[in-house]
């Protein structure tokens, strides 16, 4: 009783803080305030410091709150053991770049748009797995991934509209930066998310420890971005130019984004995860449509958007064993 309490716990959790998190992006980089807009850069920058604080902490109440051990614990898994903390550069850098990336796709693409197609990284994902894990695809699995691809298709298909020819072509110019945004995103996201789980399966580190590795990375990476990207407009205003406090949830709805998949991990399977993003699809759209008021869908949106939904449940399903198998 307690596991499923926790099972549907961790679901909840989840749904909210995809939708949450996307919805607050979209709606921060939208807003029309006083004074310069903040930096992206710099929220990913701040994110990652915000990550390593909370695993540090996970790391101290795995170890009964004793600093002693926890001192002994990070010299001896990362200062110790280089080659292995060396080895989590590689996706750390590429999160870093997914991570600017998405507020580049939501600084142009509505909530709902950038969600039905950010799920195509089941399609990165699952052939990465296959390439680098060696991971074996069922026929339910490929044939969700062949869903998946006409659905997103059908979501990006262009709709008729009356609007002024400039608006129009300003919306399409914007759309194309917003969608070449998330298709790179979600290569990125496929290939450091199995390069992820390759190092975890060959090691017994713990995954706290982990993503503080991960998160050292991601700063210094995520730092030098910003000074190459932004370096001017931090020098003239700062670093924390335009924050608010929309700023700082989505910045802290970005850091727990990682750690809360990982309890979901634990806790939850493949079905209910794919109910979770479902219903994260489907309250995107909705506050979108009543709440944001920046989109517009239409019968071919909702059509694609049903493709997506249903290939990612049939990607999580599993098909029954065969009864008695035989042995050669």
């Amino acid at each position: 009783m307690a596991s499923a309490r926790l099972k549907y716990l961790s679901l909840g959790v989840l749904v909210f803080q995809t939708t949450s998190l996307v919805l607050t992006m979209r709606y921060s980089r939208t807003l029309q305030a006083e004074g310069p807009r903040y930096l992206a850069s710099s929220a990913v920058v701040a994110a990652e410091v915000m990550k390593i604080l909370v695993c540090l902490l996970l790391v101290f109440k795995e170890h009964s709150y004793s600093m002693r051990a926890l001192n002994s614990v990070l010299r001896q898994e990362i200062l110790h053991k280089p080659i292995e903390t060396l080895k989590l550069a590689i996706p750390s850098g590429i999160y870093t770049l997914q991570n600017n990336l998405l507020y580049v796709a939501l600084s142009n693409l509505d909530a709902a748009t950038y969600q039905v197609t950010y799920q195509l990284k089941i399609l990165t994902t699952a052939l990465f797995s296959v390439s680098m894990l060696g991971r074996r695809l069922g026929v339910y699995q490929w044939l969700s991934l062949l869903i998946l691809m006409a659905g997103v298709a059908l979501v990006q298909w262009p709709s008729e509209s009356a609007a002024a020819p400039e608006k129009e072509a300003r919306s399409a110019g914007s759309q194309f930066v917003g969608v070449t945004a998330v298709l790179v995103a979600c290569c990125s996201s496929g290939f450091a998310g199995v390069y992820f789980e390759k190092i975890l399966k060959e090691s017994k580190q713990s995954v706290w420890i982990r993503n503080i590795q991960l998160g050292m990375f991601g700063l210094v990476f995520g730092f030098f971005g910003m000074l190459a990207y932004d370096g001017e407009r931090v020098r003239e205003s700062g670093m924390f130019q335009g924050y608010n406090t929309i700023t700082w949830t989505v910045v802290a709805l970005q850091a727990l984004g990682g750690l809360v998949i990982a309890a979901v991990i634990k806790y939850a399977d493949n079905i209910l995860k794919g109910f979770a993003t479902s219903l994260s699809i489907i309250l995107s759209t909705l506050i979108s449509y009543f709440l944001l008021q920046d989109f517009d869908p239409s019968s071919v949106f909702f059509l694609g958007a049903v493709f997506v939904i249903a290939a990612t449940f049939l990607y999580g399903y599993e098909g029954k064993p065969p009864t008695n198998p035989s042995r050669a």
